[in-house]
Formats: structure tokens, sequence, C-alpha cells
């Protein structure tokens, strides 16, 4: 059973995701103390350690262990400074001019001294644009000194399966001489505004909330106590399944525009559609930025886990707020089970790589051949 080391680990999406896919996970960290004791709840891995990861000794985890080899080195470094927020925030810096830079520093010196067989990295699709170049540029170039070969893909999670749009930046790098470049797994489901008859034949269609939701939708007379959109909740009410505060603009037509296009956070009052996946679920918990139920109300943590693929027993600790930062915080534990497990297929399995395995079934054949002419 292949090994992982886990930073940045939260509330365990990715560590959740590789212990599905049948590996060991030995060590988990965060700064987050409440996020550390979702990970000891849970009982994911061997050793939650919560500290800042400056002062996490990697090297002294091959003894603390027992261990003579790292498979894995799994992890996210904090994203805010690569996210799209940023693009609005003109007073918080951007990239590795951020104060909290240092993640993706640290993050390859946890490489750099447990030196894994395969590291698997995770951060929010914006860490590809333009303006974070600097630490882009960092992330490949550190790779090649450190003796990787790296595959990455921005990955549409809805495309996998998870019941959310949320698109994810994936890296995976092999040390060169495991083996070739990681290929990932296909797609396996596609996205109906785009659907190709030829090439997504064999898809199945997006899952949706009404899919994952409609057996835990409920009503409870807490849903009053609070009401979502804050000031704008009558507005709310107005606004159509799938749709958020453009629908009061000109440019869609409406008869007394409220909003300028594109005024706003796209966040600001937006609803789910039971006929379609979720938009990402944030972080943090707002009043008036949703994506909130399509019964004009909060969505709840039950609902949320369903959303991002956590089990219903899968338990988080803290309040209402701190539950939902953990949630938000993480990646889908299904698309990182799908990844991990292409990752074992190719690098920890006798059949390994299927290009490979291809290749070498190809040679089997000419040697039977050769050695029993027809």
């Amino acid at each position: 059973m292949p090994n992982v080391i886990s930073v940045f680990s939260g509330g365990g999406g990715i560590d959740l995701g590789f212990k599905k896919a049948g590996y060991n996970v030995l060590y988990s960290t965060d700064f987050f103390k409440e996020a550390c004791e979702t990970l000891e709840q849970n009982k994911i891995g061997e050793i939650v350690e919560c500290k800042d990861i400056r002062e996490v000794d990697f090297k002294d985890l091959f003894s603390r262990l027992n261990i003579e080899q790292v498979d894995l080195f799994v992890g996210g470094p904090p994203c805010p400074a690569y996210s799209k927020s940023r693009f609005y925030r003109k007073d918080k810096k951007r990239a590795l001019e951020d104060e909290n830079s240092f993640t993706l520093f640290e993050y390859f010196r946890g490489i750099e001294e447990l030196r894994p067989k395969v590291f698997f990295f995770e951060n929010v699709h914006g860490f590809v644009y333009k303006p974070h170049q600097a630490a882009f540029n960092y992330l490949i170039e550190r790779s090649e000194e450190l003796g990787y070969t790296i595959s990455w893909k921005v990955i549409n999670t809805a495309e996998y399966g998870v019941p959310q749009t949320r698109e994810r930046f994936i890296c995976v790098g092999v040390k060169k001489d495991s083996g070739d470049k990681f290929i990932f797994p296909e797609e396996t489901h596609y996205i109906p505004e785009k659907f190709d008859p030829i090439n997504d034949k064999n898809k199945k269609p997006w899952v949706t909330c009404g899919d994952v939701l409609s057996d835990i939708d409920y009503d409870f007379p807490e849903d009053e106590k609070m009401q979502a959109g804050s000031k704008h909740k009558d507005l709310l009410k107005e606004v159509p399944p799938g749709d958020n505060y453009l629908y009061f603009t000109e440019e869609r037509g409406h008869p007394n525009p409220i909003f300028k296009w594109r005024s706003r956070y796209w966040s600001f009052l937006l609803k789910l559609s039971p006929d379609r996946p979720s938009w990402t679920i944030q972080a943090s918990f707002s009043n008036n930025m949703g994506p909130f139920h399509w019964k004009n109300r909060f969505l709840r943590i039950s609902e949320i886990k369903r959303i991002q693929t956590f089990d219903d027993d899968y338990e988080f600790y803290g309040d209402m707020k701190t539950q939902w930062r953990q949630i938000g915080n993480a990646v889908p534990p299904l698309l990182v089970k799908i990844i991990a497990q292409e990752i074992k297929n190719q690098y920890f399995t006798s059949d390994k790589n299927p290009i490979r395995k291809f290749q070498q079934e190809q040679l089997t054949i000419e040697d039977l051949l050769e050695s029993n002419p027809v």
C-alpha cells in the first residue's frame, strides 16, 4: 500500500481521496486547529500535527514514521493570492508578492527533503493566469531542479462526476527515474451545452444538485431565522433558479434595472438550480453571496458536504462557519480519488502506465511469434 505525506491538509479532502483510493496516509499537518481536530475525528491517517508549515521537520519524519521511502507527497498551498478576488482587491498583492507566498516555497522544501516518488499539487485555476506567471514558473523550474517530470491540467470537477462546476489546477510530478510522465484520467461526464456526439458518446451527463440533494431537502423552521440575501432577500426570491444579480440588469432585459452589468461578484444573489451542478462552494459563509438553495435559503452543512462529495458521516469540527470554511477550502474527495487511482495504476502496480503496458504486450506478442513461427 503506497504511503502518503500530506501538508496544508485542511479538512481532509485530499487525504480522504487518497485513502479511498487505497493509500496509507501516514502524516497530515495544518496550521488551522479546527481542521486538525477534523482530521483526528475522522481517523484518516496515523499522525496529525497542528503547526506552521515552516516548523515542520520533514527529514525527521523518516524516523518518526519508521519508513525509508515516501511514495506520495500531497497538498494544496493556500490560494488567496492566485484567486479571482485579487483582480478586484487592489489593496492585496498577488502571487509571489503576497505575504503568504512562503507556502509555495515550503511545499517544495518538503519535496526536496522527502524526495517522494510522486507529488500531487493542487491550487485554484487562477494559478496559471498571466499575472501569476512567476509562481507558475517557480513550480516548473523547481520541479526540474529537483528531478521531477510534471504534468498539469486545469480540471472542471463536474466532468468527473462532482456535482459542482469547480475548476482547479492539478499538477502531478514524477521522479525522472520512477517512470514516464503522468497521464491524467479521461473525463467521465459531459457538460450538456458542450456535448460532442462523437467524443462524449460514452460519457455520463453531469451530476446535478437535484441528484444529490433531493433526499435531504427538508423544510426547517430555523431556515426563516436568518434569511438568505440579507437586505436583498426580497430580490433573491425573484431570481430564477440558476441565475444571479445579473437578472436585474438592463442587458438582461429587466424592465426596472437595479444593478449595472458586472458590477458585483458573480456569486452575489447566486441561486442554485436543481437541474445543474452547483457553482464553487466558497470558503467563507456570506449573507448575500451564494450559491443559495433554489428555495431562497442558505445551504446547510449537510448539503455542501454532498456538493463537495464528502460522505454524510464525515464529521467537521467547530461551529457552522468554521465547518463551512473547511468544506469550502477542500478539494472534492471524489476527484482526488479518481486521480489517486490513476497514479497508483501508473506507478504503484505491476501493470503501471497503460502505454507501457501496451508496449509490453506488443513485445510479448512479437516474442511469441518469433519463438513459434507460423
